[in-house]
């Protein structure tokens, strides 16, 4: 199997990389600077130029022959509100219409936990990522025929990864590894029963060989 990761130079798509790559599977690696290539070389992903500011016919080239497309591309918090309408969400909804036309077999989206219900987005700080987010979910689930899956995590932290999760996040931590997020996305990849599925992600104790 082949996947091509979209947006692998960020801190999720560097673990994603190493962790799928570990497996035996193909890894694309979809950056935009050429500077960027020795680390995900050096992470076993196959580096390849990608611009998510490109029609959805040009990426459609780069997914030639890819059974898989994971996005787990963002803006950042320096680009403006202007950076995450266009990457976060005109860039997601593109790679979705690149992948429907060469033909992906599956594809994986990071949104964030509580996507879903507008009435949290003013709490967190960063509603404009969150329309984003909710609009690029939308297109997803409504606008296209791939075979998806949605991931939601909570608050993402730099700890190092417990291996565990639970998908229904109580009243506890609203937190998540990164490295646990990446883990779940090699996770769903393999289970078909994932197809199809949105999944609220956070720290837990539940094995997520065993969460899907």
């Amino acid at each position: 199997m082949t996947t091509f990761i979209v947006g692998a130079h960020g801190k999720i798509g560097q673990l994603v990389t190493k962790k799928l790559a570990a497996t035996g599977e193909t890894v694309l690696a979809g950056i935009r600077d050429q500077k960027q290539a020795a680390t995900l070389s050096a992470l076993g992903g196959q580096p390849r130029d990608f611009d998510l500011t490109a029609l959805p016919q040009e990426q459609a080239a780069a997914f030639k022959d890819v059974d898989n497309v994971v996005f787990t591309a963002g803006s950042g918090g320096t680009t403006g509100y202007d950076g995450t309408l266009e990457i976060d969400l005109d860039g997601a909804v593109k790679t979705m219409i690149a992948a429907e036309q060469a033909g992906v077999k599956r594809y994986v989206i990071v949104s964030a936990l509580y996507t879903d219900q507008r009435a949290k987005w003013a709490q967190t700080g960063i509603e404009p990522y969150y329309v984003a987010k909710y609009y690029a979910d939308e297109w997803l689930q409504h606008r296209t025929q791939l075979n998806y899956t949605i991931l939601r995590p909570g608050a993402l932290t730099d700890d190092a990864g417990t291996g565990e999760i639970t998908l229904q996040p109580g009243n506890g931590s609203k937190q998540i590894p990164r490295a646990d997020v990446a883990a779940a996305i090699v996770a769903v990849l393999s289970k078909p029963q994932a197809s199809g599925q949105i999944y609220d992600l956070v720290s837990g104790t539940t094995p997520i060989s065993q969460a899907f």
